[in-house]
């Protein structure tokens, strides 16, 4: 099974990358860009699991080592 895990800062936490991002936009010509977020995509394949058992793993793997839960939101796509 394949998954992809996208962790993203929490809504009140200052992101100064996505403000960079931003503000470049906007010196390249891009108008209208507001609110740039970033995160991260981690992206990898489990074997020999079921979808449950490898859905628990997941959640463990993110809240463990993958996504600083304090301060990052995390969703799970498994395929």
């Amino acid at each position: 099974m394949k998954a992809r895990i996208h962790v993203t800062l929490k809504s009140g936490v200052l992101d100064p990358q996505g403000k960079a991002i931003e503000s470049a936009l906007g010196h390249l010509g891009f108008a209208g860009v507001e609110n740039v977020r970033q995160g991260k995509v981690i992206e990898l394949e489990l074997t020999g699991r079921s979808r449950e058992q490898a859905e628990a793993d997941l959640q463990s793997m993110c809240e463990r080592l993958l996504a600083n839960t304090v301060i990052e939101n995390y969703t799970i796509d498994l395929t």
